[in-house]
């Protein structure tokens, strides 16, 4: 008579233990832009945002001469200048947006942007950007003399 072999189930390691996604709830949000607290991030720029999961929709308005230094993200980027004048640098070009104007950016092209005129834009980044959300955005935020090399932000 044969001997039954029992087949054991290994222990989970902390390797081999894949933790349960948590499911994170969507909830409807809406808002007025004029509700929403307007963060002055410069003194020539100011923006708002909401936010779901997946997607991040700013209201951001720049005086002109501001500039957005030159820097990176994993996030995808939608730009639409409402009112008044940007002009993007990339590393082998530069494109100058105007009233009704939309650019996609894609993930880590680094990029600049600086006003031509007072700006009204919309920026759509997939997924949020969790710096803006954290108000860790420091390249923003402080006056520093650019590098050569763009910021990896987010």
């Amino acid at each position: 008579m044969k001997k039954k072999t029992s087949i054991r189930k290994a222990k989970p390691t902390k390797a081999r233990a894949k933790k349960k996604a948590v499911p994170v709830k969507s909830e409807l949000k809406r808002a007025a832009w004029d509700s929403l607290e307007i963060e002055q991030v410069s003194p020539l720029f100011h923006r708002h945002f909401m936010y779901g999961e997946n997607v991040m929709l700013a209201r951001i308005m720049l005086k002109k001469g501001c500039i957005v230094p030159m820097h990176q993200h994993h996030n995808e980027q939608v730009s639409f200048v409402f009112d008044g004048s940007l002009k993007f640098t990339f590393e082998d070009k530069e494109v100058v947006m105007n009233s009704g104007e939309v650019l996609v950016i894609p993930p880590n092209l680094p990029h600049k942007a600086e006003a031509m005129a007072d700006t009204l834009a919309f920026d759509i980044f997939s997924p949020p950007r969790t710096d803006w959300i954290s108000k860790s955005d420091q390249y923003l935020r402080e006056a520093t003399k650019e590098g050569k090399s763009p910021r990896k932000v987010g």
